[in-house]
């Protein structure tokens, strides 16, 4: 009951005073306010009124409780094979600021985690911990078998990556082995012979860009076999790595697949620093096409993965995957941008 010298209503607290002031049951204000269930139009609008005039907005935690939702969807980054790295990267904060808009669009929070695996049990504890709606995972790092083993018991979980046959997990990325392929070519086209892929094969994105380098080789008749050489991830280690190998190679490759473009971006800059002329002496290739790589000298040639359709695409197969769908992993086809580091 209001006070009559008190122009304003009270705040009420929850549905069960709401319900009181209506003459109406707890159910009955739920539905009305829900939209959800059997109810009059009028008894409706009579509710949502009585609700607007006191101020009364429906405790949404109590609500995700009783439906058993969280409104939070977790984001995960696991780093198996490269501990060092941070969620500044710019490839992290790519994905992250397109995923972080679509579930915003769709009513949900971020809950982000960066994990470095040090048992077989990380993935369970965040599926298990009841705080999220599902997961969505942005590199496999080397933790593919975990992705499996987990997606086999619980289905909201979709991850970033790449896609090998038989995996028990839902992805969405690019078609890694094009992708390398297409670097690799466009270093044949150009007229490099002793051809060198910069980046870590644990990882399956890379692997499997190395394998495509591989097979662009066989496919041009060359001999030889890709120079792998398993540099970091992170720009300023990756940049140390890339001195230290053209300082020890006698000979040294006349054309450069990086594994992403912060590792191309790095192995401009090492070239540039030991006074080897890009494109004239040895040609980069890069991989993702991040903002940039349009601003290096020169302008890094790449092979560009579609971040905001990944983006959109790995949120509407978790919300598919939440709601009871079965869904197939999405593979893109990614292109080659080709600008003067090549």
């Amino acid at each position: 009951m209001t006070d009559a010298s008190d122009p304003s209503p009270r705040r009420l607290r929850n549905i069960a005073e709401l319900a009181r002031i209506a003459g109406v049951s707890a159910g009955t204000v739920s539905r009305a306010l829900s939209g959800t269930g059997l109810i009059s139009p009028v008894t409706r609008d009579r509710i949502r009124a009585l609700a607007a005039a006191h101020d009364f907005t429906p405790n949404a935690l109590a609500r995700n409780l009783r439906i058993r939702r969280t409104g939070a969807i977790a984001v995960v980054i696991p780093l198996g094979h490269e501990v060092g790295q941070h969620l500044s990267d710019p490839f992290f904060m790519t994905m992250l600021g397109g995923l972080a808009d679509a579930l915003t669009e769709r009513g949900y929070d971020l809950l982000l985690s960066r994990v470095i695996p040090k048992d077989d049990g990380w993935l369970d504890r965040i599926v298990d911990s009841g705080r999220v709606d599902g997961v969505l995972v942005i590199g496999q790092s080397d933790q593919a078998e975990a992705l499996d083993r987990v997606a086999a018991r619980y289905r909201p979980l979709v991850a970033w990556g790449g896609h090998r046959p038989g995996q028990r997990h839902c992805s969405v990325g690019s078609d890694n082995r094009h992708g390398g392929a297409l670097a690799a070519t466009h270093l044949i086209e150009r007229g490099c012979r002793r051809i060198a892929f910069f980046g870590d094969p644990r990882a399956l994105e890379f692997r499997q860009r190395l394998e495509g380098c591989r097979a662009a080789l066989a496919a041009a008749g060359m001999a030889q076999d890709v120079i792998v050489f398993p540099a970091h991830l992170m720009a300023e280690e990756a940049h140390a790595d890339v001195s230290a190998f053209l300082h020890r190679e006698s000979a040294r490759p006349d054309g450069i697949v990086a594994a992403s473009d912060v590792v191309a971006l790095a192995t401009l800059r090492a070239l540039a620093l030991a006074g080897v002329a890009v494109p004239e002496d040895v040609r980069v290739v890069g991989h993702d096409d991040l903002p940039l790589a349009r601003q290096a000298l020169p302008p890094l040639t790449t092979v560009r993965q579609d971040f905001a359709t990944g983006a959109a695409q790995l949120v509407s197969l978790l919300l598919r995957r939440i709601a009871g769908e079965e869904t197939e992993s999405v593979v893109m086809t990614p292109e080659l941008v080709v600008r003067r580091s090549s």
